[in-house]
């Protein structure tokens, strides 16, 4: 008999970029099917206001400063979130930056190499540590738990002036797919979400361009841009139950964007 097919109580989810825009979202949609909660962020003060927005909806909820691209600060907050927590059954790789638009026979090294430590190393240290942990637990006779990033719209349509960031977030899928195969015997499935035009702090400065809205805003057939909210749903139905059969997926969630 189908019960509860989307009650997360006694789940535990890591999200790391956690303290706002879409990493916020999907922790406010776990939190308020009774999954607890674990955000990373570099910000203290954000992680602090994130924090008490999560606490409202009554599971255990915590915050960890971390920046994702130091591997010993990752596997450090991963040991402290599981001494708070006790397991992590949902891993979501959301921290990201943005790249600085550059011509690209004219981007330095150094640009190319800050955009890749954060978006894919930093997806890298974090699931080799969730992953471990989920296939030691199904080892032990606990087999669950999901891995999923945050990518883009760019991983499968590109950006000029910013294949850097294209570039990390197209090898996440590749990478997830290869998770989704490698780990679906311990029951652990691997999905990547892929945002369109979402009203968050890291498009606050192009959204304020009237050239780019006028552009862009009629190409988006619900004529709105995505909220962070508009995540909370499918981060609960990747963690619940009901996606139990459902790996290697590829989430685009851009208000029909690049359909048209």
């Amino acid at each position: 008999m189908i019960n509860k097919l989307f009650d997360l109580s006694g789940r535990v989810a890591l999200i790391t970029g956690g303290n706002g825009g879409i990493g916020l979202g999907m922790a406010e949609g776990l939190a308020s099917q009774g999954c607890e909660v674990s955000i990373w962020g570099t910000n203290p003060d954000k992680n602090a206001k994130a924090l008490e927005t999560l606490q409202q909806y009554g599971p255990k909820v915590s915050a960890l400063k971390c920046d994702v691209a130091d591997q010993q600060a990752v596997e450090a907050c991963f040991k402290q979130t599981l001494a708070t927590h006790g397991r992590v059954d949902g891993c979501f790789a959301n921290a990201g930056i943005g790249g600085r638009p550059t011509q690209f026979d004219q981007m330095e090294k150094e640009e190319w190499t800050r955009i890749m430590e954060v978006n894919l190393d930093g997806v890298f240290h974090t699931f080799r540590c969730a992953a471990e942990h989920m296939r030691l637990r199904s080892v032990a006779g606990d087999p669950f738990g999901r891995l999923i990033s945050t990518a883009s719209l760019a991983a499968i349509s590109g950006q000029a002036r910013g294949e850097h960031y294209a570039a990390t977030k197209g090898g996440l899928i590749s990478m997830n797919k290869a998770l989704a195969v490698e780990y679906a015997r311990h029951n652990v499935t691997a999905h990547t979400i892929l945002p369109g035009w979402i009203e968050t702090e890291m498009t606050q400065q192009t959204f304020s361009s009237e050239k780019f809205v006028g552009n862009v805003m009629p190409r988006v057939p619900m004529r709105r841009w995505g909220q962070p909210e508009d995540f909370a749903g499918i981060a609960v139905y990747i963690m619940s139950s009901a996606s139990s059969y459902h790996t290697s997926e590829t989430f685009l969630i851009d208000g029909g964007y690049a359909n048209f």
